[in-house]
């Protein structure tokens, strides 16, 4: 008895003691490094330099390298490039065809053809026939004379019948009012070039005429500036608009009587 006393007072004594624990160092049965240790184990690992580095190049695209064509091959480079196919939908593609498939008839256009292109703002395409347009542009600019009939002044029946005898060959009444009577009348959704328009500018019945060029413009000789082009649709003009005629009854045209 007296021999498990002095065992136990022993063991009791042992665990006391701090320095039973000094040598361990156990955190959830791992064993921690020191900063020593760790920094000794970098110190083991060789350091890369830059020039031990591989670095895959970036290709850029020089564009003037590009060769013209359907499918362009870029120099040097395994870069190929294929055009995207154009779909007849394509309005500027097509608008682009158009322009060129009229270029021809463009490039011919004589000065008048481009200057009634531009009084009339429209297409050379779109122009009434070159005979008429010179028939009327010899007279462009003519100033008003009330009763004239030659280019030192003319009125609006007086200009009328010489286009029609110039670019028809037709004999019109001397009169607005007689060329009114003797036109057979058409609605302004049928003008065609050529066609007379008629208007009433006095409160009298029709006292005005004009030749009708095209894209809602007409020629006359007008009592403020002579012989030019206006728009039916100009207010003057369309609020003493009396109607539309044609000229295509064969007793008109001239055979020598």
């Amino acid at each position: 008895m007296v021999k498990q006393i002095i065992a136990a007072t022993l063991i009791l004594g042992l665990l006391g003691s701090c320095t039973a624990f000094k040598s361990l160092n156990l955190t959830g049965n791992k064993q921690t490094l020191s900063s020593s240790a760790v920094s000794s184990k970098l110190n083991q690992v060789p350091a890369k330099f830059i020039d031990e580095i591989s670095v895959t190049p970036v290709v850029t695209v020089d564009k003037t390298e590009i060769k013209p064509g359907p499918s362009a091959f870029i120099t040097n480079r395994d870069v190929n490039i294929t055009e995207k196919p154009v779909s007849k939908g394509d309005v500027k593609t097509n608008a682009l065809l158009s322009e060129i498939s009229r270029a021809p008839e463009v490039e011919s256009a004589s000065a008048v053809q481009f200057k009634y292109a531009v009084l009339m703002n429209t297409e050379v395409e779109a122009l009434p026939s070159t005979s008429l347009l010179e028939s009327v542009d010899e007279w462009y600019g003519v100033r008003y004379r009330m009763g004239g009939t030659t280019k030192k002044g003319v009125d609006c029946s007086g200009f009328t019948s010489a286009i029609y005898l110039a670019a028809f060959g037709y004999v019109l009444p001397r009169v607005s009012r007689e060329q009114y009577r003797v036109s057979r009348k058409i609605s302004t959704t049928e003008l065609k070039e050529g066609d007379l328009v008629f208007f009433n500018t006095r409160g009298r019945g029709v006292s005005h005429v004009g030749v009708y060029l095209g894209n809602n413009k007409f020629i006359h000789a007008s009592v403020s500036k002579g012989v030019m082009v206006n728009d039916l649709f100009e207010t003057y003009y369309l609020q003493r608009f009396v109607g539309a005629g044609r000229i295509d009854d064969k007793q008109l045209v001239t055979s020598g009587n």
